[in-house]
């Protein structure tokens, strides 16, 4: 269950007379922009915990997808995703600090102290980042835009690769419709995604998570047939055709990638994506995960050898292009997310 609103304005309070933000950040408006952040398939598994010197974020292991996320990979990169924004949203709020993962008590502990305010084109990026699943218009990146994802997507073990050439696109395009494949003929995976996706817009707000159906391009119905269609039509030879052709239209692939596999790195991951997909929005450009080829164990250490990373770990497949704004998912409230 989350906080009343008496408790969350008790954590604020004490929050503040530990000496942060006494005058300027509020504890709960720096955890609504956190929350604004990636996460797979919407799932929010992330709890906040209002601290001493900073705010942790906890795994919410009640929100795992066994089936598309095994190791929970994705849960603890979107941990990292949710401790970028919250960097982002403190800086412009006169808190500084960092994040590390804390694996004596499987949290994020992101530590903060007052400082001056700081208003970047990331911060005023926040609330614009969404994972666009539409056609992109395929004009090329220019130099500095290259050049400022490249700095963004590169963190402490993380690197970024930037592939842009016909055939390399293509041959993504190979891995992304290997991994449609075997994921559409996992009978687990379908019955795990359809239960995120959210049919309608009733569903979307009364839920506030999950996959909005328009976000994916389905129109707005009945959860009845909204599954009766993903049980008919959806298939991987469909979605491998929608696939290829947003990749061939995409002016680059970022691919993420750690030099060790463990939860602090997969965390780095996530905070290192975040940046990129503000940065890609300060931009004015579109980003859209196309996580296949790293969610397939088989496919993983193929795609790595493609990419020539050696034993490191592809983390997230991210395509960028310019292209329209799309429906948002939707947000939990603060009070269900306050541990």
């Amino acid at each position: 269950m989350g906080m009343s609103d008496a408790q969350v304005r008790s954590a604020g309070e004490a929050w503040r007379r530990h000496g942060l933000g006494r005058h300027r950040a509020d504890p709960v408006e720096l955890v609504r922009q956190a929350t604004l952040a990636a996460s797979s398939h919407n799932t929010q598994p992330w709890r906040f915990a209002l601290e001493p010197g900073g705010i942790s974020i906890l795994p919410d292991l009640s929100r795992r997808c066994p089936a598309v996320d095994p190791d929970d990979h994705h849960l603890y990169a979107s941990l990292g995703c949710a401790a970028e924004n919250l960097l982002v949203a403190a800086q412009a709020a006169g808190l500084d600090g960092g994040a590390a993962y804390d694996a004596a008590k499987d949290r994020v502990r992101v530590e903060l102290e007052d400082a001056t305010p700081v208003r970047t084109t990331l911060f005023e990026a926040l609330a614009r980042r969404q994972n666009s699943r539409c056609e992109y218009d395929g004009t090329p990146l220019n130099e500095a835009e290259r050049r400022l994802l490249q700095q963004a997507g590169h963190g402490r073990g993380v690197s970024v690769l930037l592939l842009s050439g016909a055939q390399q696109k293509e041959q993504v395009a190979e891995y992304v419709a290997a991994g449609n494949t075997a994921q559409f003929g996992d009978a687990a995976w379908a019955r795990e995604l359809r239960s995120w996706v959210r049919f309608n817009a009733r569903e979307a707000e009364r839920l506030g998570d999950g996959l909005y159906g328009p976000v994916m391009g389905s129109p707005d119905v009945p959860r009845w047939l909204g599954v009766l269609f993903m049980r008919l039509a959806f298939s991987a030879r469909a979605q491998n055709r929608k696939d290829i052709r947003h990749i061939r239209g995409s002016a680059a692939i970022a691919v993420l990638f750690s030099e060790a596999d463990d939860k602090a790195h997969w965390v780095e991951a996530g905070r290192c994506y975040e940046r990129l997909a503000l940065q890609a929005t300060a931009l004015d450009l579109r980003t859209a995960f196309i996580n296949q080829p790293v969610e397939v164990p088989a496919l993983r250490p193929q795609f790595a050898a493609f990419l020539g990373i050696g034993p490191r770990r592809p983390d997230l497949v991210v395509r960028i292009g310019r292209g329209p704004e799309m429906p948002r998912s939707r947000r939990r409230a603060v009070e269900q997310v306050l541990a």
